[in-house]
């Protein structure tokens, strides 16, 4: 594995530390490692920037889909200072994924995520 990949490969595992962040403190020091202090998430459902904002996100995904957790699928991929990578959102209790998309990701020169793109793949019917 060449260190470019490892980068790649070591801010997708921060970035999932802070999305399966279970306790404010916790979420608030991944995010920190994880982002840049004005890097930026967005997806279809959201459009922030800042450690608060990313917190806030992490947190209302979290009390939407209590007893989940997320999970990469597949490989990072990756080139310049930027990366690709799939995801599920898991059931601890039965394994099921409702939830799955993919991510693109920038990264500053210090390996930390400066903008998320992410993309729902499969989302739940609504009730």
């Amino acid at each position: 594995m060449s260190a470019n990949t490892d980068r790649y490969e070591s801010a997708v595992a921060r970035y999932f530390e802070a999305w399966n962040a279970s306790e404010p403190e916790e979420l608030t020091k991944a995010v920190a490692a994880a982002w840049t202090a004005d890097g930026s998430y967005t997806d279809p459902l959201a459009d922030v920037r800042g450690h608060d904002q990313v917190a806030a996100v992490i947190t209302a995904a979290h009390e939407q889909f209590p007893g989940f957790a997320f999970r990469q699928s597949g490989a990072v991929e990756g080139h310049h200072d930027t990366a690709r990578f799939a995801w599920e959102l898991v059931s601890e209790a039965d394994g099921s994924a409702p939830v799955a998309g993919s991510d693109v990701i920038t990264l500053d020169a210090d390996g930390r995520i400066r903008s998320v793109l992410g993309f729902l793949d499969r989302v739940p019917a609504r009730a």
